[in-house]
Parts: C-alpha cells; structure tokens; sequence
C-alpha cells in the first residue's frame, strides 16, 4: 500500500456529513455507515450507534469518525469517547497502520475508563477500509498499561465484545508458558499468574509474555527476540492466527528454530480455544524461519521437544 502520511493539528470540531441514528438503518446508495462506539455514563462499558456518510476518502472518512467520536451522543446515558482532556493533537497513517498522538492529559484517565476509552477508539477508525492497525502515542512517548506494559498496536477484533455487559478493568490469569531448557534445545513447561486488562484477550496476554520472557528465576530462559512486536492476534475456528513484526525473523538467544516456534504454540494451545497456531511476519506467512521451518504451515502442539 502506497505509504500516507497525514499529519496536522486538530482545530475544534470537525463538520460531519451525513445521518445518525441509534438503530440500524438501510444504507442508500454511495453512502456508507458506521458504527460509532462510545462509553455510557458510568464507565462500565462500550455501547454503539449507527451513523452514515457519502464520505468515501480515507482522510475525509478519518476527519468524519474523528468528528463523532469527539461529539456528545444524543443519548444522555452515554458519553463521547474523546474528551478535551484527551488532548487528541495529531495522527499519522503509514501502510495501514494509524497512530494516534494525545498530549499528557491523556493520562488522567482512570484504568477503567482507558481501557473502554481505547476500545471505543480503535473500533471505530478500524472499519475504515485501509486502516488495519491502531497505535497510541502519549505526551510523545508509546501508551503502557496500568500496569506499566506497552500497548502496542492494536485491532479491532483483539477486544473483547463488553457490549451491554460490567467488566472489571483488570482479572488475574493463570498461564501455562513454555519457555528454553539451559541448552536451548527443549521446553519446559511454567506457570504463571498475571493480572491483566479484560479487554484484551487471554491470546494476545500469552504471546506478550512469551515474548517478554520468563520474568523470574527458575522459569527457564527466553525463546523470543525481545524487540519483536505484536501486529494483531486472533482466534477463528480454534486457529490462533499470530501476526508479527519482522523482528521475530532474527534471534539474539542460544535456542534452536523449534524451540522458538514450539513456545508460542505450546503456550497458545493450552487455551480451552485453540488447537492450532498459524504464524505471520506483518501479516505475510511465506517464510521459511532460520531456513529450517515453514511458516506457512499450521502448527500443533509438540511434546516431542518438551525436556
């Protein structure tokens, strides 16, 4: 995709064309309609209405949901998703991924409210054809977690549908992680508890950690380059579908290309929903990794390797 870069301050509101409504309406011709997603008042969860525009260029439609997701929503139970406060100053789109640059009132939000906030956002702009990535950036620096972990990219379909629901901000899960025996050529299976947003799935949570690395003693020894990034993690017909950044392609450990893969898969499999794993560099799967194992194939659980 030719690469865009729009980049400019945000000057009041933005003019909106077209209708909007709570229920769902028949489209006309060369109008296209969106889901606008916003918080109701007491911040327990992400509500939606239906909104349509003639609008059909990716910056006009960007200009557009950016204007609705500032807007107070007819409905009083509800509430916009971009606040003044925010501090929402710029954005820029290259290659389908949109980062979004907020000032430092960003982070006055309370944990709740940035996570509803940010899946309310990212729900939004990602139906617009073309943009397949979200990424915050706060006071010029990449958003992190309550928690002190960095976000990253984000997609629509990595957020737990919380519509019509309460959530808690943060659960504790208890994960089976397999990372590098000391010769760096078997597995061994962990376990560890973390606390983690509930509006994130438990897929997404163990892939960050097998990349984070084991964290502790005795918890084995690291699998993954460190600095590979997370494009987007998804689930379909048990197939747990892990898109990766290009970094994933040079290893900086001792360990051999199957214990790399194998500690992805093996962690994922443990999930009551996946079966298989299927592995993509920035969302291509035509590699062979470290020239021994074909990316394009689907994997399954391996105890061979296990120690």
């Amino acid at each position: 995709m030719k690469k865009l870069i729009y980049m400019f301050l945000f000057l009041g509101m933005i003019v909106s064309v077209g209708g909007c409504g709570t229920e769902e309406g028949t489209e006309e011709e060369g109008e296209t309609t969106f889901s606008i997603y916003v918080l109701n008042k007491e911040e327990t969860r992400v509500d939606k209405y239906q909104c349509s525009t003639s609008l059909a260029d990716m910056r006009e439609q960007l200009n557009f949901l950016f204007g609705k997701l500032k807007e107070m929503p007819e409905d009083a139970e509800q509430r916009h998703a971009i606040t003044g406060e925010m501090g929402l100053e710029s954005f820029s789109l290259s290659d389908g991924r949109l980062t979004l640059h907020f000032g430092e009132g960003y982070k006055n939000l309370s944990p709740t409210s940035e996570v509803l906030t940010r899946a309310a956002i990212v729900r939004t702009l990602c139906q617009i054809e073309g943009i397949d990535y979200v990424s915050f950036m706060v006071g010029g620096a990449a958003l992190v977690d309550a928690g002190g972990t960095p976000v990253g990219v984000m997609t629509e379909d990595q957020f737990v549908d919380n519509e019509g629901q309460e959530i808690n901000a943060y659960e504790k899960a208890s994960m089976t992680l397999y990372f590098a025996t000391e010769d760096g050529e078997h597995l061994k299976a962990y376990t560890k508890e973390k606390y983690y947003n509930s509006n994130i799935s438990l897929e997404k949570l163990v892939v960050e950690q097998i990349i984070a690395g084991p964290g502790g003693e005795n918890m084995g020894n690291p699998t993954v380059n460190p600095d590979v990034k997370i494009i987007s993690v998804a689930v379909r017909d048990r197939v747990c579908y892990v898109n990766l950044s290009e970094e994933f392609l040079t290893q900086i450990y001792n360990v051999s290309a199957e214990v790399t893969i194998y500690s992805l898969v093996n962690s994922l499999v443990e999930l009551n929903n996946v079966n298989k794993v299927q592995i993509s560099i920035n969302g291509d799967n035509q590699y062979i990794f470290r020239e021994t194992i074909d990316l394009s194939s689907t994997f399954e659980r391996n105890l061979e390797i296990m120690d």
